[in-house]
């Protein structure tokens, strides 16, 4: 069975060079779980990290966390369901909001639950996702403020989660200035501009995040420590904090060239012959998982002369080239990962969760 690998230690020199740049800018961060599916092992690496403050878009694994340690702030980090209204007080000490009637309801489950619930207002900056409109932004704070069981901790933003539309001096500038504007126009004190994310973090390492900006919340730079601005690595982190590991099932040397008539696949696609492989051959290695565990698009061979060929829903075959470089069948080849072929194996309960 194929299996994925979190390495203990690049996790933790991430974790460490995240810290150490925020710390020294005086700005507080919480991690992004929701990459790790609630796998109760990769949860219990980040409280080892001594990470105070966690978020998830998935209640459950929120409840999870605070089963394993009850101190942990939690933050669900996106607008609650109503049906999950009772469930989101009672395991998340603070979450995002944009809905005037789910804040409502948030409060009168606080009050049920005798807590004191705190959110978020997400403000729309640009990429279309969730988030109040800024002109409708005083309003929308003129009737939540004074809802029983509950305080507005922060006021948020998300770029580049859903039209790719990338932060900028001027847009986190904005977002801080929405701050200055409800803390004078209701005489209350806001905590957090939650403006910072992985892809925000790059602006601080060049020394361009406006200084209003004082909450982080990081998920993939920490697991991949990737620039997301340019999509290669940043100095000094590491992107080995989780790789993929699958066994070869079956290598032989076959022609490049199916033979017959082609239809679509299952998948959809269509495949497309290359005249020039007309009577060449290759090693072709079978390996043993598939498209229901990870698109071929999110893996990256460590081993630069492998090519994946494509993929059915539980096998990938690669191409090894016109030698077997010493592979065999029982092998094991090593793969990076993109963000969601990563998510994509976590969630799959076929594939085997290890640290080393």
């Amino acid at each position: 069975m194929a299996y994925l690998k979190l390495k203990k230690k690049s996790l933790q020199h991430n974790y460490q060079f995240i810290a150490k740049h925020l710390d020294k800018e005086g700005i507080e961060w919480g991690v992004v779980s929701k990459l790790l599916c609630g796998n109760k092992t990769y949860l219990q690496e980040l409280i080892n990290l001594g990470v105070k403050e966690i978020h998830d878009s998935r209640i459950s694994n929120l409840k999870t966390v605070k089963k394993m340690d009850p101190s942990l702030q939690t933050v669900y980090i996106k607008p609650p369901a109503k049906k999950a209204i009772k469930n989101v007080v009672a395991y998340a000490d603070v979450s995002f909001n944009t809905e005037l009637e789910t804040i409502r309801l948030l409060s009168e489950e606080a009050k049920r639950q005798d807590k004191l619930h705190k959110i978020i207002i997400m403000i729309e900056m640009g990429d279309l996702r969730e988030g109040v409109l800024g002109d409708q932004l005083v309003g929308f704070y003129g009737k939540i403020f004074e809802l029983p069981n509950i305080t507005v901790v922060g006021l948020g933003t998300n770029l580049n989660c859903l039209y790719g539309v990338m932060p900028s001096q001027d847009k986190l500038i904005q977002l801080s200035l929405y701050k200055q504007l409800i803390e004078a126009k209701f005489d209350r004190k806001i905590e957090w501009v939650s403006g910072g994310t992985s892809v925000v973090f790059p602006l601080l390492l060049n020394k361009q995040l406006p200084r209003g900006i004082n909450h982080f919340r990081i998920g993939e730079m920490l697991y991949f420590g990737n620039n997301l601005f340019t999509d290669k690595q940043v100095r000094g982190m590491k992107s080995d904090v989780f790789t993929l590991h699958a066994q070869i099932i079956e290598l032989i040397e076959k022609p490049k060239v199916p033979t017959g008539e082609l239809a679509t696949n299952p998948s959809g696609d269509e495949f497309q012959i290359n005249e020039d492989d007309y009577g060449k051959t290759s090693y072709r290695a079978i390996l043993d998982l598939g498209l229901l565990d990870i698109s071929t698009d999110f893996l990256i061979p460590m081993d630069k002369a492998i090519k994946v060929t494509g993929a059915s829903s539980d096998m990938i075959v690669i191409d090894l080239g016109s030698t077997k470089r010493n592979y065999k069948v029982g092998d094991w080849v090593k793969f990076k990962l993109k963000y969601m072929g990563a998510l994509g194996l976590l969630n799959s309960n076929y594939i085997d969760k290890i640290v080393e």
